[in-house]
């Protein structure tokens, strides 16, 4: 018989812009679900922590990098983004308040309280597919990791960030010579494709080896400049 260790517990579940966003316990773990999809738990992070170091690693020298971060998730990439010293401004974009929210005052602080108090970091609710077309502001890397990868996205109109007009959106946020990072749970060659079209160059994947299953993986591309 099931034990309580093995019965996810729900500690909250709210209707959120894009549908249902639940937290849960589950064992030693937090997991975030959205419309009944597993996103994360708080279970390893390396995947999240690579994310970062290989967009900080592809760019070219240049000081104090400006990072965007779409998608806050339990906090592993902020809070590896803000460990480093090299980063001069660490914004995330985060469309769901549910998530910031136990992100501020909530089970998920113990992982981002850190990060979200350093003078670099910047919140803001919106959503990243829209954010793309429309600030003003440019980065030096955009590090994606909104979905379960391009070919696994949690809401339809998240697809169009990965189409060619989504990925102009990206570009225009990029300054040259800057890294767009996009997190995947499998490879996509068909996405490197669509990167290579958009004029994106130094394409290329990198693998996170995991217990069981493909790989997740970090599809990377260089905006030419």
């Amino acid at each position: 018989m099931p034990t309580s260790y093995d019965i996810p517990e729900v500690l909250d579940r709210r209707e959120g812009p894009y549908g249902e966003v639940v937290l849960r316990r589950h064992g030693g773990l937090l997991q975030i679900i959205a419309n009944g999809c597993f996103l994360m738990d708080t279970s390893d992070g390396r995947s999240e922590r690579l994310l970062v170091d290989a967009a900080l690693g592809a760019l070219d020298p240049r000081p104090e990098p400006e990072l965007l971060i779409g998608g806050l998730g339990v906090g592993f990439s902020l809070a590896h983004a803000a460990a480093d010293p090299r980063p001069g401004r660490i914004t995330v974009v985060e469309r769901e308040p549910a998530i910031i929210g136990w992100h501020l005052d909530g089970p998920l602080s113990d992982f981002s309280a850190r990060a979200l108090t350093d003078p670099r970091t910047e919140i803001l609710q919106t959503d990243l597919v829209t954010f793309v077309h429309e600030t003003s502001a440019t980065y030096d890397a955009l590090c994606l990791d909104i979905d379960n990868g391009p070919d696994w996205t949690v809401t339809e109109g998240n697809d169009s960030l990965y189409s060619p007009a989504g990925l102009a959106g990206c570009t225009r946020v990029l300054r040259p010579g800057g890294v767009l990072a996009v997190w995947s749970a499998r490879p996509s060659p068909e996405f490197e494709e669509t990167l290579r079209n958009a004029g994106f160059q130094q394409v290329r994947t990198e693998e996170i080896p995991v217990a069981r299953g493909v790989p997740d993986v970090v599809h990377l591309a260089v905006r030419p400049g």
